[in-house]
């Protein structure tokens, strides 16, 4: 009885799997008919889609440098029947379009191709069926020289800021010049080039960054980008004692102040420390300030301090003083 039932279940079994089979074998071929009549109906409607096509400057003499930034693709907008749009997507139909630049060698060192003339080429290789709508860009300008060339600085466009209790020690660019392809009158307007802006904050540790130039129509430059390089260190804060200078004295009169020497508060990078000396501070008392205030004590200023240093003040800035007659 046992050995029945477990036969019965398995007939029934096979029975359902092969009913599913059936279905699922009926449901796959009717999806693939309808895909197939769907791609049909696709490909003989009209389409209209945009197609990248390469672009090539041949027969450029050896002698001629392009200054401009050469367009390597334009973007042109085809309408026709699917299955031939088809052909130009999945096939290596379109080939790169050729500007011949010997037809432009007898110019002033800029040619233009024209949108007819990238249309003309466009067409040569089409489908006599095929319609073309629009070519992007419109035109193609070709700047050039006989290698006139000269060398610029290069200045940096940006902006750099230091993390707190950092301070930027040094920001320079490698190479800090290059040279520039242009016509003779261009060469002649250019006194130097840019970077493109840059911006880095809160920059705590010495880094490299690589930064390109700022582009200029007609201008080709080599190279076309430097290192932007940033060294940074940590703030410290130290002090040192200046002698107090007495100016606009009266002649046969001396200014002595108490102290003679005052300390002088500062910050600056850790590793510039032992770069700070005492006689890059001034410190000043002015005679004339003592005869307008006719106070009994004396003003002091701080009138120059090293560049290396940030955030200088004077400790003290009034003190004791007496004047001579000598």
């Amino acid at each position: 009885m046992n050995f029945s039932f477990r036969r019965l279940f398995s007939h029934f079994r096979n029975f359902l799997l092969r009913l599913l089979n059936k279905e699922f074998l009926i449901f796959l071929f009717f999806l693939a008919l309808s895909g197939v009549f769907w791609l049909i109906t696709t490909m003989n409607e009209v389409l209209e889609k945009e197609v990248a096509v390469p672009v090539q400057i041949v027969n450029v003499p050896d002698n001629i440098v392009l200054t401009s930034e050469l367009q390597d693709t334009i973007r042109v907008t085809l309408r026709d029947k699917g299955y031939v749009m088809a052909a130009y997507w999945f096939t290596d139909h379109l080939q790169p379009l050729k500007i011949n630049f010997s037809n432009y060698s007898k110019t002033d060192g800029h040619g233009v191709v024209t949108g007819a003339e990238l249309m003309r080429l466009v067409r040569q290789q089409l489908y006599k069926s095929t319609e073309v709508r629009s070519v992007k860009p419109e035109k193609i300008e070709l700047f050039f020289n006989h290698g006139l060339h000269k060398k610029v600085p290069v200045m940096f466009r940006g902006k750099i800021g230091a993390a707190q209790n950092y301070f930027i020690t040094q920001t320079k660019l490698v190479p800090d010049s290059v040279d520039v392809y242009a016509t003779n009158d261009m060469l002649n307007s250019i006194t130097f080039v840019t970077t493109e802006y840059t911006s880095r904050e809160k920059v705590s540790t010495s880094e490299k960054k690589q930064v390109s130039l700022q582009k200029k129509n007609g201008v080709k430059m080599v190279p076309d980008a430097v290192s932007l390089e940033i060294e940074a260190d940590v703030l410290t804060e130290s002090t040192v004692e200046v002698p107090v200078v007495a100016v606009n004295m009266p002649e046969g009169k001396v200014l002595r102040t108490f102290p003679s020497q005052v300390k002088v508060r500062y910050v600056v990078g850790s590793q510039l420390v032992d770069q700070v000396f005492p006689s890059g501070f001034r410190v000043e008392a002015d005679y004339r300030d003592l005869q307008d205030e006719k106070s009994d004590k004396c003003t002091l200023r701080l009138v120059a301090k090293p560049e290396l240093v940030i955030r200088a003040s004077l400790e003290i800035e009034q003190v004791d003083y007496l004047i001579e007659q000598q």
